[in-house]
C-alpha cells in the first residue's frame, strides 16, 4: 500500500511538469519576438547613415576638384607671367638693338654730312654742268607725259574696285589719285624751272649703289630722293595692305595701283624714272605687309608720317659714299 501510494505521487509530479513545461514554452517564443523586436535594424541604419556619407563624399570630390581648377589657374598665371616677362626682355633686347643701329646711322650720315660739306666746295665746270642740265631736260618733259598717262589708268582701276565692293581700297585709291593729281600740277607750273640755280646740276657725285649687277652714281641730292622713294613707298604701301584687310581681300601687293604706278613723290629729276619706280616698290612691299598684317616689322608710324627703320632703308639703298 505505501509502495502505490509513492507511484501515484511520481505519476502526479510527472503529469504537473509537463503541464509547466508545456506552459512556459509560448512564453519563451513570445519573449524571443519581443527581444527581435527590441533589436535594432542594422540594414536600415547602414542605408540611413549611407546617404550622409555619400553627400559627404560628393562634397569632397567637388572641393578637391575646385582646389585641382585653381591650381591649375595660378600654374598657367605663373605661365603666362613667365611667357610675358620672356617677350619684355625680348622687346628691351631689340629695343637696345634697334637704338644702337640708329645711333651707328646717326653717326654715319654725320660723317657723311661733313663729306657732303666738302664735296659740295668741289663744282663741276660749267660744260659738265650744262652737259648734265641737256641730258635732263628731256626726260622731265618725257615724265610729264608719263604721268598723264598714268593718271588715266587710276580713273580705269577706281572702276574696278567699284565693280568688286572693295571699298576701302577704292577710298584709298581715291586718296592716292588725287596726290598724283596734285603732283602733275606743281609739274606743270615747273615748266619754266630754273635749272641754273639747282645744286644739283654742278654738284659732283658722292655716292656709288648696286642695281640689278649694274652701279650706278649720284650726289647728295640725288641720294636724297633714293630715300624718299623707299619712304614714299613704304607709306602707301602700308595704306593699301590695310585697305585690303579691311576689304577681307586677299594678300597681293602687286595687284595695287599704286604698286604698278610708283610714281608717286617723284619729279623727274635727280633719278631716272625707272630708278625711282624700283625703290618705291621695295618701300611698297615691306609697307604692304606691316599694313596688311598690323605690325611694325618694317617701319614704324609716328603722328601719321610712316618710314621705313633706318636699317632696312640702309640695306635696301646699300648706298657707299665716294671718298
Amino acid at each position: 500500500m505505501k509502495r502505490f501510494g509513492m507511484i501515484g505521487t511520481a505519476v502526479l509530479c510527472l503529469f504537473v511538469g509537463s503541464a509547466a513545461l508545456a506552459y512556459a514554452q509560448p512564453d519563451q517564443g513570445q519573449g524571443h519576438q519581443d527581444k527581435e523586436k527590441g533589436k535594432p535594424d542594422k540594414a536600415k541604419d547602414k542605408k540611413q547613415q549611407s546617404k550622409p556619407e555619400k553627400q559627404q563624399q560628393d562634397q569632397q570630390a567637388q572641393k578637391q576638384q575646385n582646389l585641382n581648377k585653381q591650381q591649375e589657374h595660378r600654374a598657367q598665371q605663373v605661365r603666362d607671367q613667365n611667357a610675358q616677362r620672356k617677350l619684355e626682355q625680348q622687346q628691351r633686347v631689340q629695343q637696345v638693338h634697334d637704338r644702337n643701329a640708329a645711333r651707328k646711322i646717326e653717326q654715319q650720315a654725320k660723317v657723311q654730312q661733313v663729306h657732303d660739306r666738302n664735296a659740295l666746295r668741289k663744282r663741276l665746270s660749267e660744260q659738265e654742268r650744262r652737259q648734265r642740265i641737256e641730258q635732263w631736260q628731256p626726260r622731265v618733259t618725257q615724265y610729264r607725259h608719263n604721268l598723264d598717262q598714268q593718271l588715266r589708268l587710276a580713273q580705269q582701276q577706281n572702276a574696278l574696285l567699284q565693280q568688286q565692293k572693295r571699298m576701302a581700297q577704292y577710298r584709298y585709291q581715291q586718296q592716292y589719285y588725287e596726290r598724283l593729281r596734285q603732283q602733275q600740277i606743281r609739274l606743270q607750273n615747273e615748266r619754266n624751272y630754273n635749272y641754273n640755280n639747282d645744286p644739283y646740276y654742278y654738284t659732283p657725285s658722292s655716292y656709288r649703289y648696286n642695281r640689278d649687277g649694274t652701279f650706278y652714281e649720284t650726289n647728295q641730292y640725288g641720294a636724297d630722293l633714293l630715300r624718299r622713294a623707299v619712304n614714299n613707298g613704304y607709306q602707301e604701301g602700308f595704306r593699301s595692305g590695310q585697305a585690303d584687310r579691311q576689304d577681307r581681300w586677299q594678300s597681293n601687293y602687286q595687284g595695287s595701283y599704286a604698286y604698278q604706278d610708283a610714281n608717286y613723290g617723284y619729279n623727274g629729276r635727280y633719278v631716272q624714272q625707272d630708278e625711282y619706280n624700283y625703290y618705291f616698290r621695295e618701300g611698297f612691299r615691306r609697307g604692304y605687309e606691316d599694313g596688311f598684317n598690323s605690325r611694325n616689322q618694317f617701319g614704324s608710324v609716328s603722328n601719321g608720317k610712316y618710314s621705313l627703320l633706318g636699317n632696312v632703308l640702309a640695306q635696301i639703298l646699300n648706298l657707299q659714299s665716294l671718298r
